[in-house]
């Protein structure tokens, strides 16, 4: 494993849960939190779908138990992140691991979270009550995401990550 890596996912997992009780927006039974978007996209394109997913878990995670996220927040977070991460490895262009962040998000993501709200959460909601708010968090997050990540590329800093040749 990879130090240089590991560290970084643990700052970026910090600012995930420092941000979570700044931004957060309450939708009905769900709390959207574009920042997890951006730092989806951004895990997902630095460091591939492994870490993107794991950091998006321990965010969510940390989110639950401080009492800034609901169970929602899992199953939004990680499917978009898995898919941001696989879209990316597999075309290396940044612009499908947004479509892959936004869709794995806001449509997977909210169909997925019906049983969560209504089995774990004990809250009745229509099937496709979380994909709005979903897809807008996420639309939102990503475009926060991006404009990091162009900025971050013309600073330099990603060459220490570049041994895996993929990230431009």
């Amino acid at each position: 494993m990879n130090s240089k890596k590991l560290t970084t996912a643990s700052l970026i997992v910090a600012i995930g849960a420092i941000s979570s009780h700044i931004v957060y927006i309450p939708i009905g039974v769900s709390k959207v939190f574009p920042v997890q978007h951006a730092i989806n996209l951004l895990t997902a394109v630095l460091f591939g779908p492994g870490y993107a997913v794991t950091v998006a878990f321990v965010i969510s995670l940390i989110r639950n138990l401080l009492g800034t996220g609901s169970l929602l927040a899992f199953p939004g977070s990680m499917i978009g992140a898995f898919l941001a991460g696989v879209l990316y490895s597999k075309t290396k262009k940044p612009f499908y691991a947004i479509i892959g962040e936004v869709f794995g998000t806001g449509i997977i993501g909210g169909l997925v979270s019906y049983p969560v709200a209504k089995v774990f959460m004990g809250r009745e909601a229509a099937l496709f009550a979380f994909t709005g708010p979903f897809v807008l968090s996420s639309f939102v997050g990503v475009i926060i995401g991006y404009i990091i990540f162009k900025v971050i590329l013309k600073t330099g800093v990603l060459t220490i990550y570049n041994n895996r040749g993929d990230v431009k």
